[in-house]
């Protein structure tokens, strides 16, 4: 069983590092970013969505804890917006650490968001995922989400 914790600053400050390092890695990966400038770009991209870091008004960092043993088993990020239909919110980063990885950790922290999200008045729920990510993206499913826009590219 996981809860949702409001990351404290050294939680945070762990986020930012893990975070920025994979969120490049995933960009180089796509192919959008050349591995020369991609920690860079993605430094540049969370002081532009986290400019006031864990304080930055309208966005959700939360440790996801394993309640058992109240240990750090992952993480989430989400910004909660108004939008045209209603408060809708967006996933940045959700992240189960390696050895929490496949044992139903994943799908307990987006249910709790859900809850959470609720509570706030949110109406529907964001993501993107990396076409590479075949694991999230099924677990996404699973868990309700609906393929809204799909873009591809072929290497010549």
């Amino acid at each position: 069983m996981i809860t949702l914790v409001q990351m404290d600053e050294s939680a945070f400050q762990f986020f930012w590092s893990q975070s920025t390092r994979d969120y490049a890695e995933d960009k180089i990966k796509a192919g959008a970013w050349d591995a020369e400038t991609a920690l860079r770009q993605s430094q540049e991209e969370m002081v532009r969505f986290l400019p006031k870091g864990l304080h930055t008004e309208g966005a959700y960092l939360y440790s996801v804890m394993e309640t058992e043993s109240n240990t750090q088993a992952g993480y989430i990020w989400f910004n909660v917006t108004e939008a045209r239909t209603g408060r809708e919110a967006f996933i940045y980063d959700i992240y189960i650490f390696e050895p929490y990885q496949g044992k139903g950790y994943g799908k307990q922290a987006l249910l709790a968001l859900d809850e959470s999200a609720r509570e706030m008045g949110v109406s529907k729920i964001g993501l993107h995922v990396f076409g590479q990510n075949n694991r999230a993206f099924e677990l996404y499913k699973k868990m309700g989400y609906l393929v809204t826009d799909i873009t591809m590219s072929k290497a010549l």
